[in-house]
């Protein structure tokens, strides 16, 4: 019997990432999306904390097992920021997503303007969380490292990618098709890793 659970998040970008994942991984479940509501408040300090407390208030309000990531860019230049405030460091929460992240590349390559390619040292970070309505907590991480350029390149993916260069790449995140991003994301190395946590919960 196939198994429900929710992804804590209404951002459908991540739900069609994640759906890829799991598909790919193997594992029987059904991946359902954050009904309407009020967005849980993300409070926490770091990449995990924040992750646990949409898990947490999704498992609460369904009954299911719940799934949910924090993740974000950290640069070297910039003493690991915008770290845990990737998705709101322009400041902006009007218009659409693609206008959000446009602001945010925007100030993003304004506060490295005359930073040289050797100092543009860059991280994708995710915490991923899986809770479940019993009181189970895991959380898996995922790293990718790279450089952030000076312009952004190509027409995929969200948020920061446009600008980031991951090592050992020839073409940056948002140029990558969906496959090639999912095995080297730092999203899809977290996510693997918690699809073999869920696998094992779900067996208990």
């Amino acid at each position: 019997m196939t198994t429900k659970i929710v992804l804590a998040s209404r951002n459908e970008a991540k739900l069609v990432e994640l759906r890829r994942i799991l598909v790919a991984s193997g594992l029987d479940v059904e991946l359902i999306g954050l009904p309407d509501g009020e967005e849980v408040a993300e409070t926490g300090t770091t990449f995990a904390e924040n992750a646990l407390i949409k898990a947490r208030a999704a498992a609460e309000l369904t009954g299911l097992p719940a799934v949910a990531d924090d993740s974000g860019l950290t640069v070297d230049e910039l003493s690991g920021m915008p770290g845990v405030r990737s998705a709101r460091w322009s400041g902006r929460r009007d218009g659409t997503r693609v206008e959000r992240d446009e602001a945010n590349n925007a100030l993003l390559l304004a506060q490295l303007d005359d930073v040289p390619p050797a100092r543009r040292g860059a991280a994708f970070v995710c915490a991923a969380a899986l809770v479940t309505p019993g009181g189970v907590e895991r959380v898996a991480h995922g790293e990718l490292r790279g450089v952030l350029l000076t312009e952004p390149r190509g027409d995929h993916g969200f948020g920061y990618d446009p600008l980031f260069l991951a090592d050992g790449q020839t073409r940056t995140n948002a140029e990558l098709t969906a496959a090639e991003k999912d095995a080297i994301s730092h999203r899809g190395r977290a996510f693997r890793d918690l699809t073999t946590v869920i696998a094992q919960v779900l067996a208990d």
